[in-house]
C-alpha cells in the first residue's frame, strides 16, 4: 500500500526516447509550475537529434497536478508527494545501473535538487534550468510579494484558470517558496550545472551565482541570453554537458 492510498503515487510519462536503443545514460526532465512535460518537446527533439547524444534515453514526466498526472483535492502538492511519485516512476524505468541525470526547469529544479539530496546515490548529475533560488531574507523582503504578483499576473495572462487550481497555489506555497530551497541547493553533493537567462525576471540571478561560489566543488553557474523559458539557448548549453557525462560513463 502506498503512502497516500491503495495505489502508490506515480507520474505520467510523456516522453521516452533513445535513438540508438542502447542507452548509456538516462536524462529525466521535470517541468515547472503552471506547465507540463510538453514544455520540453523542442528540447528533447533537439537533443535526441544530436548525433553525439544518440545513446541517451530522454524521459519526461508530468508532475502531480499537471498535464496527465494524478490530480486530487486530497493532495498537498508538496515535496514529499512529488518526490515519492518521482521515485516510484524512476523505479519503474528498469534502469539496470544506467546513470541518471535529472533536468529541472523552474520549480522542477527545486524538486530534482531535493530528490538528489534525498537519494544521493541515485543521481549522477543535475542540470537546473532557471532555478528560482531565494534566501530566507529574500522571502521576507517586501519585494518578494511584488515579485510573486508579477509572476501570478504573467500566469493569468496565459491562462487565468490556472490561478484557481489547487495544484498551483499549493505548489507555489509548499515548493517554490519553501525556506529550505537555498540551503538544499547550496549544500548539494551531486554535481550540478545551473543555467539561467540574463533577462530572467522570475529568479534571483545573484543567488545562482552565490551558490556556485559557496559550493564550487559541485555547482557551476552558466548564463545565457533570454528569460525564464526553456529556450534554444539553454538546451544548446546542455549538449557539451551531456557529452562530458557520457564520456565519464
Amino acid at each position: 500500500m502506498g503512502l497516500f492510498g491503495k495505489k502508490p503515487l506515480e507520474l505520467k510519462k510523456i516522453y521516452d526516447e533513445c535513438v540508438s536503443g542502447q542507452a548509456r545514460l538516462v536524462v529525466v526532465f521535470v517541468h515547472g509550475i503552471a506547465s507540463d512535460a510538453t514544455a520540453f518537446g523542442s528540447a528533447i527533439r533537439f537533443l535526441a537529434g544530436t548525433t553525439s547524444l544518440k545513446d541517451i534515453r530522454f524521459v519526461a514526466y508530468d508532475l502531480l497536478g499537471w498535464g496527465k498526472s494524478q490530480k486530487s483535492d486530497t493532495l498537498k502538492y508538496n515535496f514529499t508527494e512529488q518526490l515519492t511519485a518521482l521515485h516510484n516512476s524512476l523505479e519503474k524505468l528498469g534502469l539496470n545501473g544506467v546513470p541518471v541525470v535529472l533536468v529541472g526547469h523552474s520549480m522542477g529544479t527545486l524538486i530534482v535538487a531535493r530528490y538528489a539530496d534525498k537519494y544521493k546515490k541515485s543521481v549522477a548529475e543535475l542540470i537546473l534550468l532557471s532555478p528560482p533560488i531565494y534566501r530566507e531574507a529574500d522571502l521576507d523582503a517586501p519585494a518578494m510579494a511584488a515579485g510573486v504578483k508579477i509572476f501570478t499576473d504573467a500566469v493569468a495572462l496565459k491562462n487565468r484558470k490556472v490561478l484557481e487550481d489547487r495544484a498551483f497555489s499549493k505548489s507555489l506555497d509548499n515548493i517554490v517558496l519553501d525556506r529550505k530551497n537555498y540551503q538544499t541547493i547550496a549544500g548539494l553533493k551531486t554535481p550540478a550545472v545551473l543555467i539561467y537567462g540574463d533577462a530572467d525576471q522570475f529568479i534571483a540571478p545573484q543567488n545562482v551565482r552565490r551558490v556556485a561560489k559557496e559550493n564550487p566543488k559541485y555547482i557551476t553557474a552558466v548564463s545565457t541570453l533570454g528569460g525564464h523559458g526553456i529556450s534554444r539557448e539553454k538546451y544548446r548549453k546542455m549538449v557539451p554537458i551531456l557529452e562530458e557525462i557520457l564520456n565519464k560513463n
